[in-house]
């Protein structure tokens, strides 16, 4: 091709770059070529549904749903699957982080060559690049700092073998040292919008303190590996590392620079509210281009991609709710599907418990955070998709308009309903209260099936005139993966694990912070209107005299249900096993019967092996080593 198109001098000359030259990195635009698919790599770990996958299920928040397949069921360890090196999808973080942290590694060895590259440009690098390795310390155990060229060094060769660094190397080699430096020489405000900052690197350097610190304490004999003792190369001990972590979080919470606490949960969740000053971090997109959303806008297929599809894992097919032209043939699609946050395409693959409904969330009036993570309330959009009706006949034969209630979930059990579909056909087994023109169901009644949707994580466009939109495109919203509000729950976890306190920063005062301002809000999504209530008071009140880790996993499942916390949550705390072998869901004689309301406990098989995830067979495939090396590389169990 170079050859044909000698002497052209129309040829516009392009130099697009999926990897990085050594060459490359040796000049500014590359140093800042790298930095930038720093940003971009987020993508493909945040926002990817089977990354969430791997973070919500197994654990009390969920379970698999009617359409799950192995990608979902085989880490349930509810019976339905079983977990191994090729099916965890493990690899997407396995194949995603070690790309970025050689870039990264790249950019920081060739900045110093460069000579124009500012400590602060660097301090990004060093942020993503431990960002990267604590993910992976988290999910994996101990991993290779060496990538063929030497430890944390920007490697240019092929390398066919690797060996896995201990969990305190990682942690007080990688870690810890680059969050320091991030801290020192990042900006207190982001060079862009979306930029790192000093209040992002001390957010995750005191997550980091406070993760080890319980992997030092080991209060459960939870194994590890590769095999360690539980000490600190730097002699420091859990108590002191509980410390650093209460520390570094006030500090971030008493200098927050440009961030702060949104007034309500609703405004630090609502679409039209994105990139508000709570959010430290986040994996960026757009509607203008397919190319930087890094998803296609009218249809994708999903997968292990940059798309931002976790949103359809935890959105049941509202789709199948029928009413009725005439009040006698129950056929037509009242709900379809939309590219709007309370709807978007329903993949039905994480289902939650019905602890979620009756427990975790229990007090639905007062927090306004039940209210504010679920679409409770399915509303008629049957105009948008082209269904001439100006009514519609509903539950009890009733005339419902557009944008009315089509079927709800109740807060509570109620009395009265019947469920036997026998007049009245809601397609997805809800039942009929006397009087009520939508479709209900009690929380005892959620299944597999049918259960409200995440409405945080929904999608949102401007895009889509008097129409649907593109539901079926990948989101085009950022994926929000550190915020602010953590500080305040790591700096308690710190408090209630020994850590000296400051005055009015104790592990209660801190919690209920976060708990006022659950108690204030600004918008009713079951009501779909502005609601001006302040229940802070009555929250305070409701805080127990004396919290321990439980109640603060509790809090942290209100504060980020459903958003990739919470298996990291349980592991950290190494509170998994006590809080998630059990779960209760309807569906327990059919699974794909709308209409099976019974109730079933289901036992999970988790073992202390599992705490880590398998190392992908990707890994292991590629590498040039004896079978019983690949073994030794292998997480024991798997």
């Amino acid at each position: 091709m170079s050859l044909f198109l000698i002497g052209c001098s129309d040829i516009l000359v392009e130099q697009p770059r999926s990897i990085f030259t050594p060459g490359f990195f040796q000049t500014q635009a590359g140093v800042m070529g790298g930095l930038t698919s720093g940003y971009a790599h987020l993508r493909w770990l945040y926002g990817n549904g089977y990354v969430l996958n791997i973070s919500q299920i197994s654990t009390d928040e969920s379970t698999w749903g009617q359409n799950s397949d192995g990608n979902v069921k085989n880490a349930d360890f509810s019976g339905v699957g079983k977990l191994d090196a090729s099916n965890s999808n493990a690899s997407v973080i396995w194949g995603n982080t070690f790309p970025n942290i050689n870039t990264m590694s790249g950019v920081i060895e060739n900045a110093a060559i460069v000579g124009t590259i500012s400590p602060a440009l660097i301090a990004e690098a060093r942020f993503f690049r431990a960002l990267d390795y604590f993910l992976l310390v988290q999910t994996f155990g101990g991993v290779p700092l060496d990538l063929g060229a030497g430890e944390l060094k920007f490697n240019t060769t092929t390398a066919r073998t690797s060996v896995r660094n201990t969990v305190p190397q990682v942690y007080t080699k990688g870690i810890f040292p680059d969050l320091l430096t991030a801290i020192n020489d990042l900006p207190a405000k982001g060079r862009v919008t979306g930029g790192l900052t000093k209040t992002a690197a001390r957010l995750y350097l005191a997550k980091a303190y406070l993760t080890y610190a319980w992997w030092l304490e080991n209060p459960n004999n939870i194994p590890t590996y590769p095999a360690s003792d539980r000490t600190d190369p730097d002699g420091k001990t859990a108590a002191q590392y509980f410390q650093m972590a209460y520390d570094i979080a006030t500090a971030a919470i008493g200098d927050p620079g440009p961030f702060g606490l949104q007034k309500s949960f609703y405004d630090v969740n609502v679409a039209t509210n994105d990139r508000n000053n709570e959010i430290l971090l986040y994996a960026d997109h757009t509607q203008t281009s397919a190319t930087y959303n890094g998803g296609d806008l009218s249809y994708s297929g999903g997968g292990f991609s940059s798309d931002n599809f976790a949103g359809w894992f935890e959105q049941w097919n509202y789709t199948v709710i029928r009413s009725s032209t005439d009040g006698t043939s129950y056929g037509t699609s009242s709900v379809q599907r939309e590219a709007s946050q309370p709807l978007g395409r329903p993949w039905t693959m994480l289902a939650p418990p019905l602890g979620i409904f009756k427990n975790t969330f229990a007090d639905k009036k007062n927090d306004s955070r039940y209210d504010g993570t679920f679409t409770t309330v399915y509303r008629g959009n049957w105009a948008k998709g082209g269904v001439t009706n100006a009514t519609l006949y509903n539950a009890n034969k009733m005339m419902v308009a557009n944008g009315a209630p089509i079927l709800s979930f109740l807060n509570n059990d109620t009395t009265g309903i019947d469920y036997t579909n026998s007049v009245y056909k809601s397609g997805v087994g809800a039942g009929v209260l006397p009087t009520r023109a939508d479709f209900v169901i009690e929380p005892s009644n959620i299944s597999r099936i049918a259960y409200p949707g995440n409405w945080k994580i929904g999608p949102y466009r401007t895009d889509n005139g008097t129409g649907l939109g593109q539901p079926n495109g990948s989101s085009t919203r950022p994926w929000n993966i550190a915020k602010f509000s953590e500080l305040y729950f790591i700096s308690a976890e710190a408090a209630v694990k020994g850590a000296t306190t400051q005055a009015g920063k104790s592990a209660i005062e801190l919690i209920n912070v976060i708990r006022a301002r659950a108690g204030k809000w600004s918008f009713s999504n079951s009501g779909n209107a502005a609601k001006v209530a302040d229940n802070s008071a009555a929250m305070i009140v409701a805080t127990p005299a004396a919290i321990d880790i439980n109640y603060i996993l509790a809090e942290r499942s209100r504060e980020y249900f459903g958003e990739g916390y919470r298996w990291y949550d349980l592991v950290r705390t190494q509170k998994w096993m006590e809080l998630s072998s059990s779960f209760t869901i309807c569906g327990a004689k059919n699974q794909n019967d709308w209409n099976d309301h019974t109730q079933g406990t289901f036992t999970r098989t988790i073992t202390t092996g599992n705490y880590l995830r398998p190392v992908p067979t990707s890994q292991l495939d590629g590498m040039e080593m004896t079978t019983e090396e690949k073994a030794a590389y292998q997480n024991p169990g798997y």
